[in-house]
């Protein structure tokens, strides 16, 4: 068996790892027991009761975090005209057509998430086998085809995030980074627990919430009582 570093064994020292903790103090474990040398993201992992092959246990939405993620999001936006006049006033970083298709059918995919107006998506489905496993395909489940450009981009900006449970049932979400407050992090993460519980297909049965696991990128696990939430 593998060993671990004396950093990550000290990190892992500072949580019971069986424990199920309460959102507050594993927050508070989580960034003492950080110890990376740059600003770590924190993401949850949320196991589902649910199973992601029958297409009505399928749970997916976007989420806007009250203090955003802490990252810059790079925003494309496929439209014409006063839509594109729309999004660089809402402050999309790319705004094209069809040019902007062939860019990324030529290997660019310097951008973080894309929006289109339904007008357009003629065109950018032909980019559905490059955005499409990537994640960023431009979806109007998640508000990203939608005539309303300008408040898609701000949304992205401000940080809106979207999640999608995986075959395995666990949705992954992040929810800010290391360097937050404690506060701004509960805040963030009771926001995505919010819609995830809103998300519950009518069709699940049994527990739904199974297990909830708090982590920065290169700290441990910290498991959450689920039934905080």
């Amino acid at each position: 068996m593998a060993k671990c570093g004396k950093q990550m064994a000290e990190a892992q020292g500072k949580r019971e790892r069986l424990n199920q903790y309460e959102l507050a103090e594993a927050v508070t474990i989580m960034q003492d027991a950080a110890y990376a040398k740059f600003v770590e993201g924190v993401d949850l992992a949320i196991n589902l009761g649910v199973n992601p092959e029958h297409a009505d246990q399928m749970v997916r939405g976007t989420v806007s975090l009250p203090h955003g993620t802490g990252k810059d999001v790079r925003v494309l936006v496929f439209a014409k005209g006063d839509k594109e006049v729309e999004a660089r006033e809402a402050g999309a970083d790319y705004i094209g057509s069809d040019d902007m298709v062939e860019k990324i059918q030529g290997g660019w995919l310097d951008f973080d998430k894309a929006v289109a107006t339904p007008d357009m998506m003629g065109v950018v489905g032909k980019l559905g086998r490059v955005l499409g496993p990537r994640g960023l395909m431009p979806n109007p489940k998640t508000n990203t085809v939608t005539f309303d450009v300008g408040d898609a981009v701000k949304q992205l900006k401000a940080g809106r995030v979207e999640y999608r449970v995986e075959k395995s049932g666990i949705v992954h979400v992040p929810v800010g980074r290391r360097d937050f407050t404690p506060e701004q992090l509960v805040d963030n993460i009771r926001s995505v627990m919010d819609s995830i519980q809103k998300a519950k297909p009518s069709s699940a049965k049994g527990i739904y919430l199974k297990a909830i696991t708090l982590s920065s990128t290169m700290g441990p696990g910290i498991k959450l009582d689920p039934l905080e939430f």
